[in-house]
Order: C-alpha cells, then structure tokens, then sequence
C-alpha cells in the first residue's frame, strides 16, 4: 500500500496529515503536498494520518526538508524550531505557509537571527514579524479563553522551511496495512471509495488557515493522486465541541447512513475537559462506536488520539494522557488502526512551545 510521505513537512496542526504514520505505508515515498495549521488544535494534527502516511526520505538522501513549520516570537527570546537546521543552508522564514501576492518573506539579520547549533531564531528589536507579547492570551494564566475576545494564535504565526540531517525527531508508527485489508485492496482496485472524519472540533477541521488543508482533506487528495483509478470522497462527520457522549447520538446521521468505507474516529479533547467524561466511560464509548460502525457497515476505523491543550487553559483537565492511553488500549481490543498523535505531539514539544503548535492558543 503506497501511503508515504517523502519529506518532512510543516510542523503546526493538527492540519499535518504525518500523524497517521505507518497505518497504509509505502515502500517507494513520493513527493508530499503542503501541510498547514490545523488547531495544533489541529495544528502538527494531522498528523491524524501520520499512522497511514509514514516515510520521510527526501530527493537528497544526506538531508530532509522541513517545510512552513509555524513558530511564535516573543520579543527577543529565542524560538525553538523542531529539529536542528543543517548549519547555513537555506532558510526561509514567511508571513504565510502558502505563498501569496502579499505574504511577506522575513530577512535573516533584518528581521531574525538564527543561532544554528542551538536551532532557534531570534526576533530582532525593529523586526517585522509579528510580536507575541501583543497577543491577548500573553502572559494569561489559567484563562479562561472567552474572556479574551480575539483570542488566537493564527495572526502571529510565521512559517519556517530548512533542511536537516535524517532522521524522524518523533516517534513512527509501525506499519498497520494488515488492520486495514479492505481499505487496502478497495484503493488499490479502483472504484468507488468513501472516508467519513468522526470527532470533535480538531477533526473538523477548527482554526485551519484554510478549509483545503484540513488534515484528512489533505490525506484524501494525496490517495487521489496516488490511486487515480479509485474515486475517493470525503465527508466531515465532525462537530465541534462534541466528546463522545454526543458522538454517539451523532453516529447514525453523521457515519452509519454515510455507509463509508473508512471511518477516521477522533475523539478526546472534549471528554478530557474539567466536567467531561470520565476515562473509563470514553473507552466504552469509544468501544461502541467502533462496534456499531463495524456492524452497521462495512468500514474498517481508524482511531486517533488528541493532543494535550495549553496547559495554562482553565478548562483542561491536563490529563490527556490518560484518555491517548485509552484510545490506544481500545483500538488494540477492537484490532483497530491506530494513530498516536499524543506521543508524536509530545515528541515535538520537547522542542516547541505550545503557543507555536496550537491555533487558537487553547
């Protein structure tokens, strides 16, 4: 099953679809699309489909490219990117993740500094790009986000490409395409093929720059590209704000009467807030909803796990761990894939702070 990526892309959410590594992967990459910001609250997501689409070998087997990771300036304190640049080679730094008339291309010595042993830029005190310290959630502790209207990091994002040594600075998946048969020879075989998105606000797609590079959007034109013969269509399923309390009442309209062929299930985020629901009740949901899809149709699921919220949100419960275990403990029972966006998203964040992974800063 030929589902890789062949570079390293855009760091920033949850719209990159790498998170779905290893479920449906290739034995020859070939060149990836564009990623984008999700909210990383899809921002770094999508890496849902990091578990099916895996692999990062560039055209140049000595470096990889890193392409539009966002990151945030504040003042001049130095920002982190997510793996350390090749020293002096080619760095760019935008004001878009896709370039347009008016985006607007920072200078290195103008604009920032790079430190290259260290991996970080450098805002410098007249630069133009945006200042973080005039966003309305700086320096907010335990906020409430509805008390900031305009809240979001989205404005003050700036878009990173460079090349780097080798070498995944996140955890990969193991290929998962014996979970998936159906799925596996529908594509290859051509015809007909629908996949329904299931989850919350992350899943459909909340605070992506743009409705195209939501994360399974992407994943769905990368299969088209790859299977011509196949015709692929993709439905959100999704509704913002739902745990999986509401995703069952939803699964019979948004999923059971699509009769899809692949279900991508994201659910977390809301179940884990303060008040949600508890773990062992979102497992058995969970459970449920992978066992009325599997016999109400014949789709085979993907599961996924959320990422943690900032963790100076007043509403998260900051447990998440706790609920990615869960999911991943459901999609072992029920021989599920699976796409283990918490571990990756962690792996990450020990380099990136979290205003530069989450879009609307919550």
């Amino acid at each position: 099953m030929s589902l890789v990526y062949s570079r390293r892309e855009g760091i920033g959410y949850p719209g990159d679809p790498r998170w779905l590594r290893g479920v449906l992967e290739t034995e020859a990459p070939i060149a990836p699309t564009s990623t984008q910001v999700n909210r990383f609250r899809s921002l770094m997501f999508g890496l849902l489909l990091a578990l099916l689409l895996a692999g990062c070998a560039s055209s140049n087997p000595k470096t990889e490219k890193q392409f539009g990771e966002s990151v945030v300036f504040i003042g001049e304190v130095p920002a982190s990117l997510a793996v350390l640049p090749l020293n002096h080679q080619p760095l760019q730094v935008r004001s878009a993740f896709r370039r347009q008339s008016n985006t607007v291309t920072y200078v290195e010595g103008r604009d920032y500094v790079v430190d290259w042993s260290a991996g970080t830029l450098r805002r410098t005190s007249d630069s133009r790009l945006p200042e973080f310290r005039t966003n309305v959630l700086f320096g907010a502790e335990n906020f409430d986000h509805s008390k900031y209207p305009g809240f979001g990091n989205t404005a003050f994002f700036a878009f990173v490409d460079y090349e780097h040594t080798p070498g995944p600075p996140w955890p990969i998946q193991p290929n998962q395409t014996q979970l998936l048969p159906r799925s596996d020879a529908r594509l290859t075989h051509g015809g007909p093929f629908k996949i329904v998105a299931f989850g919350d606000s992350i899943t459909a797609g909340g605070d992506a720059t743009s409705s195209e590079l939501i994360f399974w959007k992407r994943w769905t034109d990368y299969l088209q590209r790859r299977y011509p013969a196949a015709e692929i269509t993709a439905i959100n399923g999704a509704t913002g704000g739902d745990s999986t309390v509401q995703g069952l009442q939803r699964l019979a309209d948004k999923v059971l009467a699509q009769q899809p062929d692949l279900v991508l299930v994201g659910f977390g985020m809301n179940d884990h807030n303060r008040g949600g629901v508890p773990v062992a009740q979102f497992a058995a949901n969970l459970r449920t909803i992978v066992q009325r899809i599997r016999a109400e149709t014949s789709a085979e699921v993907v599961l996924f796990s959320a990422f943690p919220p900032n963790p100076k949100w007043a509403f998260g419960s900051h447990h998440m761990e706790d609920y990615a275990t869960a999911t991943a403990q459901v999609a072992a029972e029920t021989g599920c894939a699976y796409a283990d966006v918490f571990t990756n998203w962690q792996a990450v964040a020990a380099r990136k702070k979290p205003e530069d992974l989450l879009g609307n800063d919550i």
